[in-house]
């Protein structure tokens, strides 16, 4: 506006003629305007008026992420099948805007590595049903492979995020979904007398979850990204609460496993004397927790001696042991069967169904054979478990390779995500699910596509190549 000014001063001492030509001009702009509005006044005020087009210009791309971001983070703990509604409809609405070309993929070496092994693993289940001619019936169970489908298409449309901005979301919504986490787990520990299982309505998949966002916090609290770190520790302490109100004894094997790790990976951030005061804090924190948790923990391990003694004593295949061993009997003998491809997903459920009645009197049914890869190698055979295999080698690898090349905290703590949800899928997929659960997928989406972008990935504008997309509260500078 100033130099408009500037210039309209100028043309009153550069000479009538100029002067005269600029009035003449404004002067036919004016009257066209005038004409437009008087021609379809009704119009133009609705524009104006219309709310819809307010959000559309107050909500922008990188402002969409902002929320969206939130959302995946925090519900998987509290709000449990939300995170895969809005991660698949999220992904949909990206796929619609790449047709329309209102985004471009991002595409790096790491995220296509990736891709390709989600996508083999992807083929590898329709494989299998082709090969055994239930294709047809098999039909509806690929269904959760549209989650995995997604990845590269969320990744390109989480790119335009700024990284930084996007790594404090992810710390500060987890630390929040800590708190959630343990609020149901009180209430449905104590006042309900079941496992807390949070939003996710099963107490193996709360655990899950929860233990990535307690990982995240303590991630935030040692890389320096996120200042506060007394709150995030406290929040890690919550979280891990309310992982033992869930009794998920995999999920207690995992939480100190990936919790040296990150030790190990910020182990330059510490000093002699601050690895003895941390090592004093970690062990007041762990009696605490466990004086807390005494009666969880001990129920727990009650019970899995009990279930123990019945299998050996008696043969009881009843008990959750139990169970678990004769479906871990029924899908290696069924592996023998069809080593290559599989039975595909319907017959390998048959096959389960069929052996808990035959051979150990039990009329129960199960969608997976609680072992992610024997669940694998019965649906997909041994092309299957391998390809499910790449893509947590993969990831891992990706990750090893960023924390040994860069000193950048976000991208080590990109990298740290890969490694958590890595560490925590394989070990509660031991002896559980691993992949085949809609917020187990979706937030193993979230967490490899957020992790691969901030260790390794570019941040791109919407439409542009390589230009960084601004944070919801920044504004364009002149």
């Amino acid at each position: 506006m100033s130099t408009a000014l500037s210039q309209g001063g100028a043309s009153r001492y550069t000479g009538s003629g100029t002067g005269k030509a600029r009035q003449t001009e404004i002067g036919e702009t004016a009257l066209a305007l005038s004409m437009e509005i008087r021609a379809q006044p009704g119009k133009l005020r609705s524009k104006a008026l219309n709310p819809f087009t307010k959000l559309r210009r107050r909500l922008t791309p990188a402002q969409i992420n902002f929320y969206f971001s939130i959302v995946c983070f925090f519900s998987p703990p509290v709000l449990g099948s939300l995170v895969s509604i809005t991660f698949n409809a999220g992904g949909v609405w990206s796929v619609l805007l790449l047709a329309i070309r209102r985004r471009r993929f991002n595409i790096d070496r790491p995220m296509l590595a990736l891709t390709a092994a989600i996508y083999a693993y992807c083929a590898a289940m329709v494989l299998a049903s082709i090969v055994n001619g239930t294709l047809a019936a098999d039909l509806r169970f690929f269904l959760p492979l549209i989650t995995f489908l997604l990845f590269p298409i969320s990744y390109s449309t989480w790119s335009i995020t700024e990284k930084a901005t996007l790594a404090r979301i992810a710390i500060l919504a987890s630390t929040a979904a800590c708190f959630g986490a343990l609020a149901i787990a009180i209430f449905q520990y104590h006042w309900l007398g079941v496992r807390a299982e949070g939003g996710a309505g099963n107490p193996i998949v709360f655990a899950t979850v929860t233990c990535l966002a307690v990982m995240t916090c303590l991630a935030g609290a040692l890389s320096g990204i996120e200042k506060r770190w007394k709150l995030l520790v406290v929040a890690a302490i919550v979280g891990a609460m309310a992982i033992v109100y869930s009794g998920s004894r995999m999920i207690w094997v995992a939480v100190p496993i990936a919790g040296i790790v990150l030790l190990v990976i910020n182990r330059r951030r510490f000093t002699g004397a601050s690895v003895a005061r941390f090592v004093a804090i970690g062990v007041v924190v762990a009696l605490v927790i466990a004086a807390i948790g005494f009666r969880v923990v001990l129920d727990r391990t009650d019970f899995l001696v009990s279930d123990w003694d019945a299998l050996n004593a008696n043969g009881d295949h009843s008990t959750a042991l139990g169970l678990r061993v004769a479906m871990w009997e029924i899908g290696f003998a069924a592996v023998r069967g069809m080593p290559i491809f599989g039975h595909g997903i319907t017959a390998s459920r048959a096959l389960m169904k069929h052996g808990l009645q035959d051979q150990f009197g039990l009329q129960q049914s199960f969608s997976h054979f609680h072992n992610g890869f024997l669940t694998a190698l019965v649906e997909a055979g041994l092309l299957g478990a391998l390809a499910l295999a790449s893509i947590f080698v993969v990831a891992a690898r990706n990750a090893a390779r960023t924390l040994r090349r860069s000193a950048d905290p976000v991208e080590r703590f990109g990298a740290t995500m890969i490694l958590v949800a890595v560490i925590t899928y394989l070990t509660g997929g031991m002896a559980g699910i691993l992949v085949g659960h809609d917020i187990l997928d979706a937030t193993l989406m979230v967490f490899l596509i957020s992790g691969t972008y901030l260790a390794s990935g570019r941040t791109i504008a919407p439409t542009g190549k390589s230009v960084p997309a601004m944070a919801p509260d920044t504004s364009p500078q002149p």
